[in-house]
Parts: structure tokens; sequence; C-alpha cells
């Protein structure tokens, strides 16, 4: 099992290497230092749960909160730094996805091996 624990932190460095990742990293850090756009999400956030809440009681919620909602939607996704934000977010996404097909492959090629490793 030690071996199947060395090759993922193996992987995790590599990951952590790749240009998608790096990407992903700056991107997260220049939208955390967006205060104002830190704000509107923490606010979307908020109305969502709220939101949640009115339609678990049987309720819809108030008209106001769901133009602020589609207000501040508006305005976060056409910020240039939650852009890159969800751009960064979606490279690094496919990159995990392709790193879980290639996992996927390798144990399918293990399920036909005849030969048996050590335990």
């Amino acid at each position: 099992m030690e071996m199947i624990w060395e090759k993922a932190r193996e992987v995790g460095r590599l990951v952590a290497q790749s240009d998608e990742y790096k990407a992903f990293k700056r991107a997260n850090t220049q939208m955390a230092d967006d205060r104002d756009l830190v704000t509107r999400l923490n606010r979307l956030n908020e109305l969502q749960v709220s939101f949640q809440r009115s339609v678990e009681g049987g309720s819809e919620p108030p008209l106001e909160e769901q133009e602020e909602f589609e207000r501040l939607a508006t305005e976060v996704q056409s910020s240039s730094v939650y852009q890159g934000y969800a751009s960064a977010q979606a490279n690094f996404d496919r990159l995990m996805m392709r790193i879980q097909e290639e996992i996927a492959k390798g144990v399918e090629a293990g399920e036909q091996s005849r030969i048996i490793l050590p335990s």
C-alpha cells in the first residue's frame, strides 16, 4: 500500500508544478485580494442560503432579494478578476479530470494483468 501513497504524493507534486495549478493559485489569490468582489460573493452566498430556507419553508424568496441576487450575479460575472478565476478553475478541473481518466486506465490495465505483484 505504501507504494500507492508514494505514487499519489508524486502525482501531487507534479500537479503543483503544472501551469494549470499555478494559474489557478494566482487567480485565487487575485480574487481573494479583491475586497469588493469578495463582499459581493459573500452576499450572493447569504442570499442563496436565504433562498434555500424560503423554498424549504414552502415560500418564495422576497422579490427584492431576487433582484439583488440577479444584480450581484451579473456584477460578479462581469468582473475580469472573477472571469480569470473561473477560467483558471476550469483549466485546472480539466487537468484533474484527465489525471482521473489516466488512473482509471491504469486500474483497468491492472485488472487485466495476469502478473501478481507482491503486496
